[in-house]
């Protein structure tokens, strides 16, 4: 395992490229030379998959905040009301409820229950393609420290609950659908996700590793031991599985108190692409550090939004199960039309949307979520020519719903047909209204004298053959309410110059 901890340059010099060419272990040299691949820009729709051990535990629990292994360990004091309880206090009562003492039931007994036996990898990959996905990424081992493959870290499904590689399965499938696979990792967290659980374990015991006992749930950011574990541990992901995006959806080693190790197996990770690829990148890698030079990585804008075009590719990231990993009592706060319309909102601003699904203990999709992707796929085979491949047009569009520029502040807001989103790809113009209209459709951008400087010669609306009317002066332009409108909560009208 310790030989994969440095990444030398001799794959690249067999690929033929030369050792100028590597981008090095900094945030500098990987702002420099990081290209985010045409596939991904392009394909704009990709399903992440939260799935593991907690997916199986009783789907009726109290709010988890889906970090059930870290809320489980929380007893309340004797005698506190259960209305003054909180998120952990309220679960840690209920499990022992349930399931028996910690001392008796601890988070690793929850793994026999995870059987999921009606998973099918390549149906659900189908089900995602058939809805206008181009990627999946699933969950290779979340903050619980579960491998969901056939791992060298002892705790992992191969070996426990499924007994099946669920990367490699995975992979499989997406491979024969034609889609790109993507894997997220979620470890670094997982010494302090655990530290409440540490007084429950004994040594000796194979627990000792899984809830990582060997390392300060505190100060494991400084341990050398830790940092080389991780990079260890996600290094096998990428040599066993060969993916072609690697989302790290926590820290990573810093350069201060880590050696750099995070920037090191980034990059590392690029080089090895550059390497097979004669010195083309085709991965992407994507992390949620805003603090970063967004042009070094994939920025990651879990649960928020963009305000403006970003000049840099980056993903909008939202849940359709309404907590990451399922809960049968979990509510999606975002409706599906202001779902459709976020997306469509990211699209406009250079993002990629990915919606994750949060499968079942048994391995299948709820109907609630289903619904969320079948309704985003339905108006992805009428409009898809304004979505696949597209890019940015001068301004992202107009409207009066404010979009602010955050993580965690996803709108959920309802649009209007006031609300007009745009995008371009081979000359076209491509106008979104994100509301079905009730009335003439008035787009001011549109203006004549406006952004717009080229005639129009016509306006269809995707999904239709009815012929769209419309007129065009130093206002606005206005497209006649057509009358029959495709059942679907946005509308796409194609614009040629």
């Amino acid at each position: 395992m310790h030989r994969t901890l440095i990444y030398s340059l001799v794959s690249a010099l067999a690929a033929g490229l030369s050792p100028a060419s590597e981008i090095e272990p900094n945030w500098e040299s990987m702002a420099e030379h990081y290209q985010v691949p045409d596939w991904f820009v392009d394909g704009k729709l990709g399903v992440w998959f939260h799935w593991g051990i907690s997916s199986a535990a009783d789907e009726n629990r109290p709010n988890d905040g889906s970090h059930y292994g870290r809320r489980m360990y929380s007893p309340p004091p004797a005698g506190k009301p259960d209305n003054e309880l909180d998120m952990s206090e309220t679960l840690t009562k209920w499990h022992i409820e349930r399931y028996g003492p910690l001392e008796e039931f601890g988070y690793e007994k929850l793994i026999p229950l995870f059987k999921g036996e009606k998973w099918d990898p390549d149906a659900l990959v189908g089900f995602v393609k058939d809805n206008g996905a181009r990627f999946i990424m699933p969950v290779a081992c979340h903050h619980d420290n579960f491998d969901m493959y056939d791992s060298s870290h002892p705790w992992n499904s191969f070996k426990m609950g499924p007994k099946r590689d669920t990367l490699k399965e995975w992979k499989a499938a997406a491979t024969t659908h034609g889609l790109k696979f993507g894997v997220s990792t979620h470890l670094y967290w997982s010494p302090r996700f655990f530290a409440n659980a540490r007084k429950y374990q004994k040594p000796g015991t194979p627990e000792w590793s899984l809830f990582n006992m060997d390392y300060d749930p505190r100060g494991y950011a400084s341990q050398d031991s830790w940092n080389e574990h991780w990079y260890a541990r996600c290094w096998e992901i990428i040599e066993k599985y060969d993916p072609d995006m690697f989302n790290n959806d926590c820290p990573y080693p810093n350069e201060r108190t880590g050696k750099g190790l995070g920037v090191k197996l980034f990059s590392d990770y690029v080089n090895r692409d550059l390497a097979e690829n004669n010195g083309k990148q085709t991965v992407v890698f994507s992390c949620k550090d805003g603090k970063l030079d967004r042009r070094a990585f994939t920025y990651n804008l879990e649960r928020g939004s963009s305000g403006e075009i970003q000049s840099e590719p980056w993903i909008w990231a939202t849940d359709l199960s309404g907590g990451w990993f399922y809960r049968a009592t979990a509510v999606n706060r975002m409706s599906i039309p202001v779902m459709v319309g976020n997306a469509i909102d990211a699209i406009s601003k250079n993002g990629v949307v990915m919606l994750n699904i949060a499968l079942k203990g048994d391995g299948t999709i709820p109907d609630t979520q289903a619904a969320y992707l079948t309704t985003f796929g339905d108006v992805l085979k009428t409009c898809g020519e304004g979505i696949y491949g597209t890019r940015p047009w001068t301004t992202y569009g107009e409207g009066p719903l404010e979009i602010k520029t955050g993580r965690q502040g996803e709108n959920r807001k309802n649009y209007s047909q006031n609300d007009i989103r745009f995008t371009t790809k081979d000359g076209v113009l491509y106008a979104f209204v994100l509301a079905k209209p009730t009335a003439d459709i008035v787009i001011q951008t549109l203006a004549t004298g406006g952004a717009l400087k080229e005639d129009i010669t016509g306006i269809s609306l995707m999904g239709s053959n009815e012929a769209i009317q419309w007129d065009r002066t130093d206002k606005a332009l206005t497209i006649r309410l057509p009358k029959q409108l495709p059942d679907q909560p946005v509308l796409g009208f194609k614009i040629t110059k």
